[in-house]
């Protein structure tokens, strides 16, 4: 049970966005927000000072974001001489057939008009939202987004083969599942890429591996200089090849269909592939703006990390974890180290999970107001 919106995608949630498009609207949008139940104002710390491909690829995030199937409605707050133009963005989202609003605090004469402007017009939208009924769907219609933060050794063995068998469900029933964070595939990409659709798809991914590590090595460093991170070390990883071995369970069985930009929308059913880093915040945010509207998200260490759009769901691996987070934590795939449970029961869990979910049942992340965002950037401010 989900919402039809005009484009013919399906979203899980009802949210009216209030989108900063420039960090330093992004106060004046979280007092707009805050005046207005039903409404979730995104963070965003860039929009201006960027150029060429790296503000391009902020503008095309925050469109993503407003586009997404999950938002009924966007309000874009805008400064008024930032790169990302607010009323550009306003305009682009629209194209989705949606209700999109803009406010410009020069334009207003201020941000406390702006708050003034921009929270009557949200009174509306939420209004509007309020009018809105589930009505039957299908599984084919969801994207599921798939990641992982504060891994351990048990995020490898437990957490991530449970959700790739869970994901291995939603590719069988018609949907769509995006993997991500190229950082933790290289030292197992050959796996991947040895069941892509065709050579050139295992080719395009094999490509941002060598391209993610080529940015680290025109820094001067190497990417085993942050992956594994400390704590990843803390908890047993020992080398950026063991993490990833672990970390591509996530895609289970099924046959890479596609490799995606940042934020770019799937084109393809079943197992895609998008090039995002493994900053968890950031990565998660691109595959929202790709239209994923769910997020299952495993975490050995444990971690509180939301999203303002997507309900995130987390998975732990790690029983002592589940145990000590037991507030942050949706899902106990540790059970598998110590009951009589396998990872396919598992996996058939976490998939009824994901339905839950689809169907309106609040996430833990949800419940506690987690909701995180942050853009990957490709360029240096100017």
């Amino acid at each position: 049970m989900a919402y039809k919106r005009a484009d013919g995608s399906v979203g899980i949630r009802n949210k009216v966005l209030i989108l900063p498009s420039v960090v330093c609207a992004a106060e004046t949008a979280r007092m707009i927000a805050m005046q207005v139940q039903g409404t979730v104002a995104l963070q965003n710390h860039l929009g201006c000072g960027q150029i060429g491909r790296d503000a391009r690829m902020t503008i095309d995030t925050l469109v993503g974001l407003g586009k997404n199937p999950n938002v009924f409605a966007v309000l874009v707050v805008g400064l008024g001489c930032e790169t990302a133009r607010p009323k550009e963005v306003a305009k682009a989202i629209a194209e989705s057939g949606k209700p999109v609003e803009c406010v410009v605090i020069q334009e207003a004469g201020g941000s406390l008009n702006a708050v003034s402007q921009g929270v009557r017009i949200a009174m509306d939208l939420v209004a509007g939202a309020s009018l809105e009924q589930r009505v039957p769907c299908d599984v084919s219609d969801l994207v599921v987004a798939v990641e992982c933060g504060g891994s351990d050794p048990t995020s490898g063995v437990a957490a991530n083969p449970s959700v790739g068998s869970a994901c291995d469900r939603v590719v069988r029933t018609g949907g769509t599942v995006v993997l991500s964070e190229t950082t933790e595939l290289i030292g197992a990409e050959h796996i991947l890429a040895a069941r892509s659709v065709s050579p050139e798809v295992g080719e395009q991914l094999c490509s941002i591996c060598r391209q993610m590590e080529q940015r680290a090595l025109d820094m001067g460093t190497s990417l085993r200089g942050g992956n594994p991170s400390p704590g990843n070390i803390a908890g047993g990883l020992t080398t950026l090849e063991e993490k990833s071995l672990g970390c591509v369970h996530k895609a289970g069985t099924s046959v890479l269909q596609e490799v995606l930009p940042y934020g770019a929308v799937p084109t393809k059913k079943g197992l895609v592939m998008m090039d995002t880093p493994g900053f968890d915040v950031d990565s998660v945010t691109g595959m929202v703006a790709g239209g994923a509207q769910i997020c299952v998200f495993t975490t050995g260490l444990g971690t509180p990390v939301g999203n303002p759009i997507a309900p995130v769901i987390k998975v732990t691996g790690n029983p002592s974890t589940f145990a000590k987070m037991k507030d942050n934590m949706d899902i106990n795939a540790g059970v598998i180290l110590q009951e009589d449970v396998t990872i396919d029961e598992m996996g058939g869990t976490i998939f009824e999970e994901i339905i839950a979910v689809a169907n309106g049942k609040q996430t833990r992340a949800e419940i506690l107001g987690y909701c995180e965002s942050s853009f990957w950037r490709c360029g240096t401010c100017v």
